[in-house]
């Protein structure tokens, strides 16, 4: 506890302790030596008490004169503290008693205390005197020839008061010398501890800033030293401060031209991706839908091998665009996740099943084991995480298979993926999630991917909090793990109502302002069996739209969602399915177009993108997603 205790009361301890120490050692000794001096000054007195009444009653005993004695015992009576006295015969007779005494069998000079009764007891035997010889005589003057046996006991009770009353004046000294003790030891310590808390208070303001202030300088030796060294140290601080000021305020004003600099670069590259994304876009979008077109009509051999090198080079365009954009929404935070329950099963089914194929080619074996479970989280955001791992799963196994499991683990649902690849060492199994990183591809090999899948995996998995583990080693495979949110089990899903691959009869309401896109979509449409209507100009005897897709990016959001109300309005049309295309749609585009009912798909299109969220608006009903478990 004393190491909490600031200076000032320290010294006061230090100064306090030994004075007291002292007082307390002298008022003992003092008190002590004066309660010997009272004891032995009553057994003095008690002593000669003894002898004069020993020595007056020697005559009186020998002849038997026992009013003498009482008269001489009464007289002695009239001493201080004298309590009782009385003289006993040779023969044990008492023969004169004063006051009150108990007789106790005589005893030969065997004074004893009586401390039940607070009583001196003397007792004295009364001797002859010898009488004077010429020397021829030796006269025995033994204790056999005792004339008596004189008793006297004398009370202890004024000692005692005079005792409490000398231990009290004690106290009260020691108080007063406590007092005198602890008031010089505080004056003490405010001349040895306040220059030392000047120097305190000092250093705290000008650790706060305050560089002008000084430690007065008073008194001499080390606290002078001190206080002068505080001083001196304060104004090199000023001096040093007021350059450093300086020399901030120059790298300040140097850093905000950088700044802005940077943010006028910033902004003109801004401007430079947003242009070059729009004009990327828009014939990547066109090229996609005519080369999908082109790939369903008769070909030669020859045009279908170039075909499908066109589409294989637009994909890998298509992908790499994706992705880069992909990364800077997901960095810039401009993708809000959306989640729901979900049925995890049937969507890893769907993936599985969707990666066949190129296991297949590679000469892999691929499976999944997960019980019916339903998950919580984003499910498009999941598509894509585990469809990047299992991609990557199978572009680098060799041989073997590749395993898709999914378990309980109490209120989480942990899904693997599961390779017998070569493996990852230690050492890279960090660096491998950073952007165009790949261990075995220094040929920079576009069949083997760009190196941004597992990037990617990592944002998502960030941005929806869902922990991602890698356990692998050389030689022996790898196994990519997160944990979803188990979801409550919900009740019976209504399933598709459309046989797959049929749009048959299918009317599609379409809204595009880039008249290239718009044709090229409306042919894609077309082969797939759906009926065309323009949306700006409809047909009067086409059908009831069964859906609608509409490109926003030409037109803005603000009015392609005024357009689907208008057309919502129109009787009949009040629930119609409405796909919104948009280039890198923002996270308000999509809680804009959620809001308003509709689904918005990122361009340049997909076909197969397309196709699904088609078929799953026109023939899956989900229901409304559950609360999470």
């Amino acid at each position: 506890m004393i190491e909490k205790w600031g200076i000032r009361a320290r010294v006061t301890l230090v100064a306090f302790i030994p004075m007291l120490v002292v007082a307390a050692l002298m008022t003992a000794t003092h008190t002590s030596l004066r309660l010997g001096d009272l004891d032995d000054a009553l057994r003095a007195r008690a002593q000669a008490y003894v002898r004069q009444t020993a020595a007056a009653s020697e005559y009186a005993l020998f002849a038997g004169d026992n009013r003498t004695l009482q008269q001489l015992l009464e007289v002695l009576m009239l001493e201080d503290d004298m309590a009782g006295v009385a003289i006993v015969g040779r023969d044990g007779t008492l023969l004169a008693r004063a006051g009150t005494l108990e007789l106790a069998p005589p005893a030969h000079r065997q004074p004893a205390d009586a401390p039940a009764t607070k009583r001196l007891r003397i007792v004295e035997p009364i001797q002859p005197r010898p009488l004077p010889t010429d020397g021829a005589i030796d006269l025995d003057t033994a204790d056999d020839n005792a004339l008596g046996t004189l008793f006297i006991e004398m009370s202890l009770e004024r000692l005692d008061r005079r005792r409490a009353a000398l231990l009290w004046i004690a106290a009260g000294w020691m108080v007063v010398v406590a007092a005198g003790s602890l008031a010089l030891a505080r004056r003490m310590s405010r001349t040895v501890s306040g220059p030392i808390r000047n120097v305190a208070d000092t250093v705290l303001r000008i650790g706060r800033g305050e560089l002008d202030h000084r430690v007065p300088v008073s008194g001499g030796g080390s606290l002078r030293a001190l206080a002068e060294g505080v001083n001196e140290m304060a104004t090199r601080l000023s001096i040093a401060h007021a350059s450093m000021s300086r020399q901030i305020e120059e790298a300040t004003a140097e850093l905000r031209a950088r700044r802005d600099e940077a943010e006028r670069a910033s902004i003109a590259k801004s401007r430079f991706l947003a242009a070059a994304s729009h004009d990327l876009r828009q014939p990547l979008h066109a090229l996609g839908l005519f080369l999908s077109e082109l790939s369903q009509q008769r070909l030669d051999e020859r045009s279908r091998e170039l075909t499908d090198k066109l589409m294989l080079s637009a994909e890998a365009m298509d992908g790499l665009l994706d992705s880069l954009l992909e990364i800077s929404r997901l960095d810039a935070g401009a993708l809000s996740p959306v989640k729901r329950s979900f049925d995890l099963r049937e969507r890893l089914e769907r993936l599985v099943d969707g990666q066949s194929g190129a296991a297949a080619e590679r000469g892999l074996e691929l499976r999944l084991r997960c019980p019916p479970c339903r998950a919580h989280t984003d499910p498009l955001l999941l598509d894509r995480i585990l469809g990047n791992l299992l991609a990557n799963a199978i572009r680098y196994t060799r041989g073997g298979r590749v395993l898709v499991a999914c378990r309980r683990r109490g209120a989480r649902l942990r899904v693997e993926v599961r390779d017998s690849g070569p493996g990852i060492a230690a050492e890279a199994q960090k660096v491998i999630f950073d952007e165009f990183v790949q261990l075995d591809n220094p040929e920079r090999s576009h069949d083997k991917g760009l190196g941004l899948g597992l990037s990617i995996v990592r944002r998502l998995t960030d941005l929806l909090g869902l922990p991602l583990t890698l356990r692998s080693r050389p030689g022996l495979g790898s196994v990519f793990a997160i944990e979803l949110p188990a979801a409550r089990t919900q009740g019976p899903q209504r399933r598709e109502t459309r046989a797959l691959d049929s749009f048959e009869g299918v009317c599609v309401l379409l809204a595009d302002d880039a008249r290239h896109e718009h044709d090229a979509l409306a042919e894609l449409l077309a082969t797939w069996g759906c009926v065309i209507d323009d949306a700006h100009a409809p047909v009067a005897d086409a059908p009831t739209p069964d859906i609608l897709i509409a490109d926003q990016a030409a037109r803005g959001a603000t009015a392609t969602l005024e357009l689907l109300a208008r057309i919502r309005a129109r009787p009949g049309l009040d629930a119609l399915p409405a796909i919104l295309l948009d280039e890198a749609p923002a996270a308000d585009s999509q809680a804009r177009a959620r809001a308003a009912g509709a689904h918005l798909l990122g361009k340049p299109v997909r076909p197969a993108r397309l196709r699904a969220l088609m078929h799953r608006l026109l023939g899956v009903d989900t229901g409304p997603p559950e609360p999470p478990a």
